[in-house]
């Protein structure tokens, strides 16, 4: 049994640090949303946001997100944050596999990325505020979409890791024994 989740959350939740090792702990490809749409674009999502609009991302966001989500086979998907702002996208994620929400407070996350500049929507204004907003209009969606929700404030990456398999494991999505430290 191969595994097969999506990871979504805040921007700054850690979807791709731990969507990499919990893709490395099952032994599946990675996939990063962000990363296969700003390869297909050819610039930074930030740069598309600017020049083309977020509409215009947000319906690319939908096609490749169906695209990767209808391949067969064992993966950990990192979405975007905004990928669950479209009911067809919440409704292709929860018939992908089990669908782990990372929750982070916004305080957290401002920690995380104050020092970021390649996040589109924290760009301008003051970004602790955005992301309280951001919190408040996707929190709703985030709970809506997930099977699963872990909270990723104290928790190591590894640990988190952990968390996430033991709790594939006890829904029957990953095989018994998965979940065991390295």
């Amino acid at each position: 049994m191969q595994i097969r989740c999506a990871l979504v959350g805040m921007p700054g939740s850690g979807k791709s640090t731990v969507g990499r090792q919990l893709a490395h702990r099952a032994g599946v490809p990675f996939v990063d949303l962000d990363h296969r749409l700003e390869q297909l674009i050819g610039t930074t999502i930030r740069s598309f946001f600017e020049a083309e609009g977020e509409a215009r991302f947000r319906d690319l966001e939908s096609e490749v997100l169906a695209e990767v989500c209808s391949g067969d086979g064992g993966m950990v998907l990192s979405t975007g944050g905004g990928a669950v702002l479209r009911p067809q996208n919440r409704d292709v994620l929860r018939t992908f596999g089990p669908v782990v929400y990372l929750r982070a407070s916004p305080e957290e996350i401002f920690k995380r990325v104050k020092h970021d500049r390649t996040r589109p929507l924290l760009q301008g204004g003051n970004p602790l505020d955005k992301l309280r907003d951001l919190y408040a209009q996707r929190d709703g969606l985030y709970r809506e979409t997930a099977h699963y929700i872990i909270e990723t404030g104290r928790p190591t990456v590894h640990t988190l890791v952990n968390m996430i398999m033991m709790q594939l494991e006890m829904a029957g999505h990953a095989p018994t024994g998965s979940a065991a430290t390295e």
